[in-house]
């Protein structure tokens, strides 16, 4: 994103698997077992017949379900979360994951989101559309929310979606066109950004949001 963005964020939007959690999907695993090659998932499963995707949906389900029933948070997630409470940030959970997967993660870590935007929930990253949709939903505008996530995905729907964005590398280089407003190594790092903006001092920051949604 080239535009400047909103000092601090009103909202903060939120990538699961790899930002939040620990990466548990093995995705050369499920292409191999869904017969697709090196196709991309969903947009793979978007060109089946009924037949083949109800057969490739099990697939990618059954993994779905193992890796968030075993989901282990990234470093710095909880703290990270529970500051976001105390500035009275909204929240949101944007995925190209099960909307099942994510109650099981909510559940199991007891995690509360603002918003919830799943793959049942409409055009999944990276079009803006689940962007769009979470930011309405937190009564904010693209430029006043930041966009989170660990994949090539969630950076080209921020850009589409007019929402700066900041790419979790975990020490990866960046292997694709679209360019983040900023990068941070890890959760640890973008809680010492979300510090160094000031969000302690913003009016209201004593009062948690209401209205948080769980599993």
């Amino acid at each position: 994103m080239s535009d400047a963005p909103y000092a601090f964020p009103r909202a903060i939007l939120f990538d699961m698997d790899g930002t939040l959690t620990e990466p548990m999907l093995d995705f050369p695993r499920i292409k191999a077992e869904m017969g697709i090659g090196n196709r991309p998932i969903l947009e793979a499963l978007a060109e089946m017949t009924p037949a083949e995707r109800a057969r490739a949906d099990a697939v990618l389900l059954r993994h779905e379900d193992h890796a968030a029933a075993n989901s282990v948070l990234n470093p710095g997630c909880r703290e990270l979360l529970d500051y976001l409470q105390q500035t009275a940030s909204a929240t949101a959970l944007i995925t190209r994951n099960s909307r099942r997967s994510v109650e099981v993660v909510l559940e199991r870590h007891r995690l509360r989101f603002d918003a919830i935007v799943a793959r049942e929930d409409g055009p999944f990253k990276p079009s803006p559309v689940p962007l769009q949709l979470a930011c309405d939903q937190l009564s904010v505008r693209g430029h006043e929310a930041w966009m989170v996530g660990d994949g090539q995905y969630d950076i080209e729907a921020a850009r589409a979606a007019g929402v700066p964005s900041l790419w979790v590398s975990h020490g990866r280089v960046r292997h694709f066109e679209a360019t983040p407003w900023r990068e941070v190594r890890d959760l640890w790092e973008f809680l010492a950004v979300l510090r160094a903006s000031g969000g302690s001092s913003r009016p209201g920051a004593s009062n948690p949001h209401p209205g948080r949604a769980s599993a």
